[in-house]
């Protein structure tokens, strides 16, 4: 009876440590309420609680698409937020969450090479690009 206790408390700690691999907007806009509202705020124009408090307010995310010339830079979102690629222009305060664990990966394929990238970057990315105006 021990045994199957074990077997079954094992069992069920792995279901909940399950990592998503959902990249759709809706999951991205959870992953930015609980990373990057803070300072980007709650509608990401760079108004959070603590973004106010920083000596370089945090920039309005959704007029991306608008300054870089009508097309999103998801590229570049996606390595800014991971902490790949940044200039000396970043402030120190902007975390470098590939540092961290994003969590499961999917392929994500682009003349027909396949890269692994976290889902939650993606979904990130994903819903960055849903809010442009």
């Amino acid at each position: 009876m021990r045994n199957a206790i074990i077997i079954f408390t094992t069992l069920t700690l792995a279901g909940c440590i399950t990592q998503s691999t959902d990249t759709s907007p809706e999951a991205g806009a959870l992953a930015f309420q609980q990373d990057c509202a803070s300072c980007h705020g709650s509608d990401a124009r760079g108004e959070g609680d603590f973004g106010r408090t920083l000596i370089r307010v945090p920039p309005d995310l959704t007029t991306l698409t608008q300054r870089y010339g009508g097309a999103f830079p998801r590229d570049f979102v996606m390595s800014t937020i991971d902490g790949y690629t940044r200039g000396d222009h970043f402030s120190p305060a902007m975390p470098e969450f590939g540092a961290g664990d994003m969590g499961a990966t999917v392929i994500v394929e682009q003349d027909g090479i396949g890269t692994p990238v976290p889902a939650r970057l993606l979904a990130l990315a994903n819903y960055l690009e849903s809010i442009q105006r």
